[in-house]
């Protein structure tokens, strides 16, 4: 097998990054891609890219591409400590590879190429500009494609009981965990009354 990419890591070296428990590997029905389609992603990543700067006059700048993602996201563009770096499920890619490559791809460029262009804070991010980005790679602009996530080790929060004058809440564990630091306050749509822990 020929080696990946400059910008391309292999799953084994995501899993190292940000390891998954036995457990929920095993809970797994659809098995993530394997090494060689790794490589293909990689390869359709670095020429969607190409194009890209080709397209709007931009220098070669490549960045990195794991495959760590899980959850219902197919791809994600992320910038970290200043750095960018494109992530893949790998799993959901498992559901229909190749529209994987001709939709999440070009997706996930075309926002580093509007970061690179605008900003990543100037813009909204399936906004104008991302659209506009999308277009002249010639792929449909969607916010989010569409999969059968079953099988697929998706991240259920924790729900917390939560109480008003009239009724009882469920907040999600990040809701719960802002009114924990005291960053917000919740209120029932209904009574008005503010939301505390049951």
């Amino acid at each position: 097998m020929r080696p990946a990419p400059d910008c391309c890591y292999t799953t084994a070296d995501a899993v190292a990054a940000r390891p998954r428990t036995a457990s929920r590997m095993n809970s797994l029905t659809v098995p993530a891609i394997d090494a060689q389609q790794q490589h293909r992603v990689c390869d359709e990543t670095l020429r969607c890219l190409q194009r890209a700067e080709r397209l709007f006059r931009l220098g070669h700048r490549p960045i990195p591409v794991l495959f760590d993602l899980t959850g219902r996201a197919a791809g994600m563009y992320r910038v970290a400590a200043g750095r960018a770096v494109i992530r893949y499920n790998p799993f959901i890619f498992a559901l229909d590879f190749e529209q994987g490559l001709h939709t999440t791809v070009p997706h996930e460029v075309a926002h580093y190429i509007t970061d690179r262009l605008y900003g990543i804070r100037h813009v909204r991010p399936h906004g104008t500009q991302w659209r506009a980005v999308m277009q002249a790679l010639g792929v449909e602009a969607r916010a989010s494609g569409r999969f059968d996530l079953s099988g697929l080790p998706l991240r259920r929060q924790r729900r917390f009981d939560y109480r008003c004058i009239c009724r009882r809440h469920r907040l999600s564990s990040c809701r719960h965990n802002r009114v924990v630091a005291g960053r917000a306050r919740y209120h029932c749509r209904h009574c008005g009354g503010e939301l505390v822990a049951a």
